[in-house]
């Protein structure tokens, strides 16, 4: 059982957003790691800035080295505050984290960028578990994502969410629901909605159908060449092939060291112009909103690879995709989006889609920790700014319906 709230012992940080703004416009970090590096070694340095340290390093490529910062941050403080864009907060948020790297959570503060909230982040570990008393706030939300490090993260809490003493979103026993090999169970029959059955196969498996020893349907029933494999644990297009034929499948089990691998048939989503488009879509309080459409000559398809920024006409159909969206994409899917919303459960979350040949939608994955942000150019993207504000502040009015309808609540049940 939890004990009361209490005034939060936080470490300030620079934080997630700031830092991952900087790197993305190509300001050099080296100048404030050896800053943060030397007072280190001095003994002088806060919590905080190992946290920033940690994350610097990641943004700088060096993963390993930043998770070995970061966890080693952890083991002595567990709770680091970004501050509220304005002096006096109007909301406090409690950020439930896991030990992981920096994909790894949901990238909260950019949802929150310029708003009067104020963000406290706790990271649940193993080790250190959820403290006893917990940080006054007025709204949880748990920001780990469905990944095998933090089940643990999400277990812990999962087990004190019943006596939450605040409204808690992104519940932990519902992130689970994301995992590749579990959404298409949840979303398999609903109507206008497609999404190919996604199955774990062993390297011994996909051996044995390279060499003709059992068929695709051996592995699942719909599976066929050619088709999609990716190692299991894997993000981001890392091992990400299209594999036409039992060759194919051989060749890449030659250049992958993995022993486990996801699976599933290839969807030709291509439109009547040959060039395929890949839909982002951030889904809060039940409400779908446009994130982005890359649009490319190629199926494997995220936003960078696409080269929106090269393309005038690119970008032009992408502009008229946000601004149609709501009596558009999003009246077309109405039905499907609302029961795929429903059964995921999830407050707050992002789904990768598309339209396949028959009109369906083709939805691809879902998560709770793609980043949602509001980092390019104005001058490149004009339309994009007003629809991201449209984003945060849909995010952000969320939490404020959540916190006011708990402090209502308490009023009524003390008179």
């Amino acid at each position: 059982m939890l004990h009361p709230l209490a005034a939060p012992n936080y470490a300030d940080r620079i934080g997630f957003a700031h830092l991952t703004r900087q790197a993305f416009e190509g300001v050099d970090l080296h100048p404030l790691r050896d800053q943060l590096l030397s007072r280190i070694a001095e003994g002088t340095a806060q919590a905080g800035e190992g946290l920033d340290l940690s994350l610097i390093a990641q943004l700088m490529g060096e993963k390993e080295a930043g998770l070995v910062i970061q966890s080693e941050v952890l083991s002595f403080h567990q709770l680091f505050r970004t501050p509220a864009a304005v002096p006096k907060p109007g909301l406090r948020v409690l950020a439930l984290a896991a030990d992981i790297d920096m994909g790894g959570n949901t990238p909260i503060e950019f949802l929150l960028e310029g708003s009067d909230i104020e963000l406290l982040t706790l990271y649940v570990t193993k080790d250190k578990g959820l403290p006893e008393t917990l940080p006054e706030h007025d709204v949880a939300i748990v920001v780990a994502s469905d990944s095998e490090e933090c089940r643990e993260a999400l277990a812990l809490i999962e087990k004190a969410a019943p006596n939450w003493p605040r409204p808690l979103l992104n519940r932990p026993e519902l992130i689970g629901n994301l995992d590749r090999d579990k959404l298409f169970r949840l979303l398999a029959d609903i109507p206008g909605l497609d999404i190919p059955v996604t199955a774990h196969a062993t390297r011994a498996q996909l051996t044995d159908l390279a060499e003709g020893r059992i068929a695709c349907g051996d592995i699942t029933g719909e599976l066929h060449f050619p088709m999609i494999a990716r190692p299991r644990g894997t993000h981001a297009g890392v091992g990400l092939a299209k594999l036409d034929d039992a060759a194919a499948l051989a060749a890449y089990l030659a250049e992958r060291q993995e022993q486990d691998f996801f699976v599933a048939r290839f969807v030709n989503y291509a439109g009547p112009d040959g060039l395929f488009r890949k839909i982002r879509l951030t889904m809060v309080d039940g409400k779908p909103y446009a994130c982005h459409m890359a649009i490319a000559d190629r199926w494997d398809i995220w936003y960078l690879n696409a080269y929106m920024a090269f393309s005038e006409e690119k970008r032009a159909e992408e502009a008229v995709f946000m601004q149609d969206f709501d009596h558009a994409f999003a009246a077309r899917h109405r039905q499907a989006l609302d029961e795929m919303s429903r059964r995921v459960g999830l407050d707050y979350f992002i789904v990768d889609c598309a339209e396949n040949q028959n009109g369906e939608l083709l939805v691809f994955e879902a998560d709770n920790t793609a980043v949602v942000h509001n980092m390019d150019s104005p001058v490149v993207f004009p339309y994009k700014p007003p629809q991201m504000r449209k984003i945060f502040a849909a995010f952000t009015a969320m939490l404020t319906r959540h916190a006011e309808g708990a402090a209502k609540a308490a009023v009524e049940s003390a008179a």
